[in-house]
């Protein structure tokens, strides 16, 4: 599994939230966690024009499906807990790693 591997949500949100994405470093593959971010479904935000498509939640689709970054609510799994790998996004990491920084910066606005 590397990084930017995009997985299937099996856990009980998988109907809002189908998909998560690996953002761990592959420098921690030995670690039996994943640090993964949900990808929740553009159709089941109530309000997407207020963040979808910011510099913190880029829209993907994956599967045919519009998908948006959600790094807010960035959590470590268990490798068992992580379902069958779906797509790559490895394509678009830089986008991925800029909302990353976007949440952890230090920076004020």
């Amino acid at each position: 599994m590397a990084q930017f591997d995009v997985h299937r949500n099996i856990g009980r949100q998988h109907g809002a939230i189908p998909f998560v994405v690996v953002v761990q470093s592959s420098l921690f593959d030995k670690y039996r966690r994943r640090v993964v971010v949900p990808l929740v479904r553009l159709s089941d935000l109530d309000n997407p024009n207020a963040f979808a498509g910011s510099r913190m939640n880029p829209v993907f689709t994956v599967e045919g499906v519009e998908v948006v970054l959600h790094p807010l609510e960035m959590v470590s799994v268990a490798l068992e807990q992580l379902g069958e790998k779906v797509d790559s996004l490895a394509q678009n990491g830089d986008r991925i790693a800029d909302a990353l920084d976007e949440l952890l910066t230090r920076s004020w606005a």
